[in-house]
């Protein structure tokens, strides 16, 4: 992207309404517009538009729809792109596993680099700011091939995006707790942008590896990250188990729990209960829409009749942090993907019936405080860095259609070509 000005304030601006609060000032239905200052490569100021002239240096947003940068919490940079090179994949998680794993036999570190390298800027392009990816780590002891790239690359681009790491190894590895330990304590080593991980499934469930990887991350003050019931098993075990040990071990990190497309299969009373545990528990929940949708209840020629989408409505309901995210791009768990992710959210709007998307909903693309330790507080913009998506096309009751066309502001930094009519005059241009 071309660098262009950088402007000094943001003018008629169209924030969503969870970034606002209850006491901001409504036009009609919709919140009033905003006055958005800038200095410094921080946002300084947040007020309701008063209409005054535009003064030299501001943008003219004729009310464009604007949000905070985005937050990608969980992605495969270690296996994106890889589906070309693969010839056949079998319907389903199972069978994308069964091909990622053949594929692993090519990885070399210039090769994940290259892979990683591509996601990373176009992550970027999209306007993510903080980007969380899982590595596969399929045995104890030596550091996986990828991790060591991937490492290397999060310090490359610190001082574009936050790209965190997340071990992945499944549950059952875990039932040693010596196997837990050493994990926890290389990923630890790596600094503070690693966590912990695990794969849980029904197909390995065990209540005593969890225990051991929550003990083991909490020796090492590591945060948690898992694939939890990834499957529509009605008496998958996982988030309820994982929910149950944390409280019981007084857990001190956050945990988050992705995918948990299980809940949608189980009875409703069940559902919710585990839900009500969840609520009680340091738990935010990840839901990757594009990837629920394609893997499960998949198989050659019949459409499937479950969608796979976790209860986002009923978390919500609870008060549980949720979040949306890319999950794969481009590998054997799904031939589509852009690192956009807007591109998620415009699936799970469909497939989970969301109702005024921008302003209710956009928060899950946002809020990277449901990744940090503690209650999440109330979301603001002020202090924080001018990092900022600004959609020239689409409007608030469509979105998140034609979100396409963006400016981004990079610490106040345009990127991206301003329309003309968004520009006031400079002082000296009006003299």
């Amino acid at each position: 992207m071309t660098t262009h000005s950088t402007p000094a304030v943001l003018r008629h601006a169209r924030l969503p309404a969870w970034l606002l609060g209850d006491a901001w000032p409504r036009a009609g239905t919709a919140p009033a517009l905003a006055r958005i200052e800038l200095a410094h490569g921080r946002v300084q100021a947040v007020v309701p538009e008063d209409g005054s002239p535009i003064e030299p240096g501001a943008w003219q947003l004729h009310g464009a729809l604007v949000l905070p940068g985005l937050v990608d919490a969980h992605v495969h940079l270690d296996k994106t792109f890889t589906l070309a090179r693969i010839p056949e994949v079998q319907p389903g998680l199972l069978g994308a596993i069964e091909a990622s794993v053949a594929d692993m036999a090519r990885w070399t570190p210039e090769d994940i680099r290259t892979r990683a390298s591509q996601g990373l800027q176009w992550a970027w392009e999209a306007g993510t700011t903080l980007l969380r990816t899982h590595v596969n780590w399929p045995e104890i002891g030596p550091l996986p091939c990828a991790w060591p790239v991937l490492d290397r690359l999060a310090h490359d681009w610190a001082d574009r995006l936050t790209l965190q790491l997340v071990s992945l190894t499944k549950l059952d590895s875990f039932a040693d707790p010596a196997a837990a330990r050493t994990v926890a304590a290389q990923v630890k080593a790596s600094g503070a942008h690693a966590l912990m991980g695990g794969f849980v499934h029904s197909t390995n469930w065990n209540a005593q590896a969890m225990r051991h990887l929550l003990q083991a991350a909490q020796a090492q003050d590591l945060d948690v990250d898992l694939h939890v019931d990834e499957e529509l098993h009605p008496t998958a075990e996982g988030l309820l188990g994982t929910a149950r040990i944390a409280r019981e071990l007084g857990f001190a990190g956050r945990i988050v729990c992705g995918h948990v497309c299980a809940l949608a299969a189980m009875p409703e009373s069940r559902a919710l209960a585990i839900l009500d545990e969840v609520a009680r528990a340091p738990i935010t929940l990840v839901s990757l829409p594009i990837t629920n949708l394609l893997l499960q209840d998949a198989s050659t020629g019949r459409t499937p009749r479950q969608r796979g989408l976790t209860l986002v409505k009923e978390a919500r309901a609870r008060g549980i942090p949720l979040l949306f995210a890319s999950d794969n791009v481009q590998d054997p768990f799904c031939p589509v993907g852009s690192y956009d992710p807007l591109e998620g959210m415009a699936a799970a709007v469909l497939a989970g019936q969301l109702d005024a998307p921008f302003d209710r909903w956009s928060d899950t693309l946002c809020r990277a405080d449901f990744l940090a330790r503690g209650m999440p507080g109330a979301p603001r913009m002020v202090d924080g860095p001018a990092d900022l998506l600004i959609f020239t096309q689409a409007d608030a009751t469509a979105w998140p259609s034609r979100t396409g066309a963006r400016v981004l502001l990079r610490t106040g930094v345009a990127h991206g070509a301003p329309p003309a009519a968004w520009i006031a005059p400079t002082a000296a241009a009006t003299a």
